[in-house]
């Protein structure tokens, strides 16, 4: 499971780094005390859920040089990409706290998927993408690498913690079922 984000400390709490904040979260619940470690360009944690190894995974590149990291922990551990991989990602063409989980797809005009379809020839992968609203007339990028507005973290908070549920069921019971239950189809929840 791969979290996107930025890493450095000024990017703690931005929009961009939502996959970031859930893989910390998977990290307490599945894998309390075990020790980080540096591998691929990535902070990673190797633990094991429901007799299954799993690989918590934050690319310490830049979110749009995010792929290479994933690239090289997949052939390390010989991972097929089509079954054993899920990137969380924050997504801007959703409303604010929304899951929605891919078995694969486009990029949606994200960089850091762009990037991994790039290293991984092709978009056949799991995603599960968190919606953190679009960014009206605010620049994307000042958007993106922003905080949230105290509104959206009325959403985002729950829906962080529902995202660390359903990565779960995703490990269980895999991407068909992930997206059964998990899967939203609201209208926009906030406004700026």
């Amino acid at each position: 499971m791969v979290g996107l984000g930025n890493p450095g400390s000024k990017y703690n709490g931005t929009r961009h780094n939502v996959g970031f904040n859930v893989i910390d979260r998977l990290a307490r619940q599945l894998a309390p005390g075990e020790p980080a470690t540096s591998k691929f360009d990535a902070v990673v944690i190797e633990t094991r859920y429901n007799n299954e190894k799993v690989l918590l995974m934050k690319p310490q590149k830049f979110m749009n040089r995010s792929g290479q990291p994933i690239q090289q922990a997949l052939s390390f551990y010989k991972a097929d990409q089509l079954t054993d991989l899920l990137v969380i990602v924050d997504d801007i063409h959703l409303p604010c706290g929304t899951l929605r989980f891919r078995k694969s797809g486009s990029t949606g005009g994200h960089n850091g998927i762009s990037d991994i379809s790039n290293h991984l020839d092709g978009g056949d992968w799991s995603r599960l993408r968190i919606g953190v609203d679009e960014p009206g007339i605010i620049p994307q990028a000042d958007y993106v690498l922003g905080k949230f507005t105290p509104e959206q973290e009325e959403f985002v908070e729950p829906a962080l913690s529902k995202a660390v549920n359903a990565t779960t069921t995703w490990i269980e019971e895999g991407i068909d079922e992930a997206m059964n239950q998990f899967n939203e189809t609201q209208q926009s929840k906030t406004t700026r």
